[in-house]
This record gives structure tokens, C-alpha cells and sequence, in this order.
């Protein structure tokens, strides 16, 4: 990677590249640092951890709620696996558009468009987490008495949980790209829409150093 923005750095000097379109990666630093100093940074920085964090968080806590219950009640799997089975495989940003005819451009837009691309992977991890319980262990916890809710709690999501935090995991990195997705059509605010703002005003080297921030964060 250092060679390609030493590479990067040499083509753009000797005039081979457009500086005006792709400026050197020096250049680039500076204005990331300059960006970092500033007084501007953390309001965008900001606006976009707060869509993330709510989205993400509403997102899990609903996956992993009705995960257990498809894992471990058959009715409720047989119920709700079809329909799970054909939003699944939609591309999440695909659903922008519909979300914006009927939640407009605001928060309640890109919250719902991010914490649907956050259910689907901590769901299907949360099935297949639960699901692979030790039935011994829940055998012996209802031997000794404990109630099934119980028996949820202290046994089946505790065995589960490598593979909710694995699904946790994969659904972060499409939460990011979710929130900067949504906020570039929405135009209303946090990194996504600076980025897309930035370009439309031709300001390119100060578009590249909020891409890096960007880089950095995801």
C-alpha cells in the first residue's frame, strides 16, 4: 500500500496524472489534518455516528430477539422464514428509494434503511447460533427446574453468542456503508452528504480528505 502512494505521489508530481482531479496523497495528508484541527470536523463525524450507533443498535437487539424465537420455536421459524428468505437477498440500498417515498428524507429514513441492512446477518447468525445448543446443557437445565425463559437466557444465548457477535460484526461494515449511502441521497447531513457537497463544489482535495477519514473510521 505505501509503494502505490509513493507511486501515486511520483505520477501526479511529474504531471502524468491530473492533480486538479486526484491530488498527491501529501497534499491529500495536510488537508486530512487540517480537516481533523478544524472547528468543522466532528459536526458531520458526529451527525453520522449518532444515525450508526441508534440504527445499529435497534437493528441487533430486534435480530437477536427474533432469532431466538426462530430457533428455538419451530411454528415461529416455519412462520417467518419465508418472508425472511425474500428480503434477505435484496440489496439494502435498493430500498432507499421506497423508504424515502414513505418516510421522507429525515432520520427516521436512514435509521430504518440501516438498521434493515443490520437485522438480516445478526438474524441468520442468531438462528444458526441458537439452533447449535448443546441439548445436554438444556436437558440438564430443565432437569433442575429452570424456567424456559430462563433456560433462553442463562443457556441458549450464551452458547449462541460467538455467532451473534460474528454476525455483529459483518453488519457494522454494512451499517457504515448504509449510513453514507443514505445520507448521499438524502442531502441532509453527516459525512456521506459533505462528501457528495464537496464534489459538486469542485472542492476535490478537501472530497479525498473526508474519503480517508472515511477509510480511517470504517
Amino acid at each position: 500500500a505505501l509503494l502505490l502512494v509513493v507511486m501515486l505521489e511520483l505520477t501526479v508530481r511529474a504531471g502524468w496524472v491530473n492533480p486538479v482531479l486526484i491530488p498527491p496523497p501529501t497534499a491529500i495528508a495536510q488537508r486530512v489534518f487540517t480537516v481533523i484541527t478544524g472547528s468543522g470536523f466532528f459536526e458531520p463525524l458526529g451527525r453520522t455516528m449518532y444515525l450508526l450507533a441508534v440504527a445499529y443498535a435497534i437493528g441487533s437487539v430486534l435480530a437477536i430477539a427474533l432469532g431466538v424465537l426462530m430457533g428455538r420455536f419451530a411454528p415461529v421459524h416455519g412462520l417467518l422464514e419465508p418472508l425472511v428468505e425474500v428480503l434477505r437477498p435484496l440489496p439494502k440500498p435498493a430500498l432507499l428509494p421506497p423508504l424515502m417515498l414513505f418516510l421522507g428524507l429525515g432520520d427516521a429514513m436512514k435509521i430504518t434503511a440501516i438498521a434493515l441492512g443490520v437485522f438480516f446477518p445478526v438474524l441468520i447468525n442468531t438462528i444458526q447460533g441458537v439452533r447449535g445448543a448443546d441439548p445436554v446443557m438444556v436437558d440438564t437445565a430443565r432437569t433442575f427446574g429452570h424456567s424456559r425463559a430462563a433456560i433462553l437466557w442463562k443457556v441458549v444465548l450464551p452458547s449462541a453468542m460467538p455467532l451473534v457477535l460474528s454476525g455483529m460484526r459483518i453488519a457494522l461494515g454494512i451499517a457504515l456503508v448504509l449510513v453514507v449511502v443514505a445520507e448521499m441521497m438524502a442531502g441532509t447531513g453527516g459525512i456521506g452528504y459533505l462528501i457528495v457537497d464537496l464534489q459538486r463544489s469542485f472542492r476535490i482535495t478537501d472530497m479525498y480528505a473526508w474519503v480517508v477519514i472515511l477509510a480511517v473510521l470504517g
